[in-house]
């Protein structure tokens, strides 16, 4: 069921029809038996899932008079992982990315023979580094750096174009990619809007053709206990056209309870049927981190009525 997505926009399609009727049917739970801390980003690619996670050594913690301004805390301390995972489960390497305060690696996506990795301070409003992964070889390269935080990068490589998001996915971000004297790649100005919807913050995204982005994510409302409930969902946006196409809430629950959609996804197909790769629970809960495969299908809408007007006596 690891088959790369593929990239002929027929993703996007299935999701701007998801409704609440939705099916989510779990075909397999993966227990990964070793140190995944708090993954952030996950992508398929030559046979392997590469899952980016976070180890937090020192919290950030907010400073005097932040009041909720996630950009005003202290930097904390940790290690950025790419994990690279065989189909049985089992770790193949173990890869470090990230340097000084920045340290979190968040969403990824894998198309035209790279991975791309944002590796950012773990604070909005602050800065990313940018690297590619070979899936292959794991040859790492620093690429470039971006001034604020991006929490997840997909590629269009038949455009030479590169998409992300700020934090939370306020902002929406497309870079032209030009190629270097010494063949690298170095981005142009960015293109960047507004994030019209506050129904999600997307937490990860991947490229679907003609400027399409399939992007999932949460939003932490309080209910009436005093507690968080985590409001999860998939949309489609469309960049070209600034706007969301789709945008539907999927109530689906990992066994820590959280929306499965908190972080790590991957939509793909295999055969026939779309399936969808989640793996929303941190190393130290529970259950630990499972990548759960569910296959999707859509029931049969029940015929509309027709709302014909009588007149009142």
């Amino acid at each position: 069921m690891w088959a790369e997505p593929p990239r002929d926009g027929t993703l996007s399609a299935e999701v701007a029809g998801w409704t609440r009727r939705t099916r989510f049917e779990l075909m397999r739970r993966l227990p990964l038996a070793f140190a995944t801390h708090h993954p952030q980003g996950m992508t398929l690619a030559a046979g392997r899932v590469f899952l980016t996670t976070v180890e937090v050594l020192d919290p950030p913690v907010p400073l005097p008079g932040a009041d909720g301004d996630t950009s005003r805390r202290s930097p904390g301390r940790g290690r950025g992982h790419v994990l690279v995972i065989e189909p049985d489960g089992t770790l193949a390497a173990d890869i470090l990315v990230g340097e000084g305060d920045a340290y979190h690696p968040s969403g990824i996506d894998y198309t035209g023979g790279l991975l791309w990795v944002p590796v950012g301070e773990y604070r909005s409003h602050s800065r990313s580094l940018v690297y590619t992964l070979d899936p292959v070889t794991l040859e790492l390269v620093e690429r470039f750096d971006v001034d604020d935080h991006i929490t997840w990068l997909v590629s269009n490589p038949e455009g030479g174009e590169l998409y992300g998001a700020s934090w939370g996915s306020r902002r929406l971000y497309r870079w032209a990619l030009n190629e270097a004297a010494d063949g690298g790649l170095v981005p142009g100005e960015p293109e960047a809007w507004d994030n019209p919807s506050r129904h999600l913050d997307f937490q990860e995204a991947q490229f679907d053709d003609g400027g399409r982005l399939i992007c999932a994510g949460i939003s932490e409302l309080p209910d009436a206990h005093g507690g968080v409930f985590e409001l999860g969902g998939v949309a489609v946006v469309h960049f070209d056209e600034r706007r969301i196409a789709a945008d539907v809430p999927v109530p689906l629950f990992s066994a820590a309870g959280h929306s499965v959609f908190r972080n790590p996804f991957v939509l793909t197909r295999h055969g026939e049927d779309v399936v969808l790769l989640v793996a929303p629970d941190d190393g130290d809960e529970p259950c630990g981190t499972e990548i759960l495969t569910y296959r999707v299908s859509q029931p049969a809408e029940p015929a509309p009525r027709v709302g014909n007007l009588r007149k009142l006596a």
